[in-house]
C-alpha cells in the first residue's frame, strides 16, 4: 500500500476515535466516517462522513464539525508522527445516500413484481378443469 492510502486510513481511524472519545459537541452526533482522500503531497485531507439525519440536522452537524476542526487537527497532530498534519475538510458523503435510494427502489420493484405474481396466480387457478 502506498503512503497516501496508509495515511488516509490512519486519519479515518484516528479522527473517528477523536470524534467518539474527545469531541463533546452534541451537534456532532453519531457519524460514520466512510473514507478519506489525501492529496499526493499529503497536505490536504478530505474526510467523508455519513449520518442518518434529516437535512436540517445534517447542516447542524456540518457546523459542529467546522467548530471542532481546530481541536480535531491538534489531537490528530499528537497522534500522527508527521512533520505537517494535513489541512482537514469534512464533506457529507452523498454516495451512501444515493446507494440507499437505489436499494430502496430495487426493493420496491421486487415487491411490486411479487404482488403482481401473487395477483395473477389465483386468476389462473380459478379456471375450471376440463376433464
Amino acid at each position: 500500500m502506498n503512503r497516501t492510502i496508509r495515511l488516509a486510513e490512519q486519519i479515518r481511524v484516528e479522527v473517528g476515535d477523536i470524534l467518539a472519545r474527545q469531541v463533546h459537541d452534541p451537534g456532532v452526533g453519531f457519524l460514520t466516517l466512510t473514507r478519506v482522500k489525501v492529496t499526493d503531497d499529503l497536505l490536504q485531507a478530505r474526510i467523508f462522513y455519513t449520518a442518518m439525519l434529516a437535512p436540517a440536522e445534517l447542516k447542524k452537524t456540518a457546523r459542529a464539525l467546522d467548530r471542532a476542526l481546530p481541536f480535531i487537527r491538534r489531537a490528530l497532530a499528537q497522534r500522527l508522527q508527521l512533520r505537517r498534519v494535513p489541512e482537514i475538510t469534512f464533506s457529507y458523503d452523498e454516495s451512501v445516500a444515493h446507494q440507499a435510494r437505489v436499494e430502496e427502489l430495487l426493493d420496491d420493484i421486487k415487491r411490486e413484481d411479487a404482488e403482481r405474481a401473487a395477483a395473477a396466480a389465483p386468476a389462473d387457478s380459478d379456471e375450471p378443469d376440463h376433464e
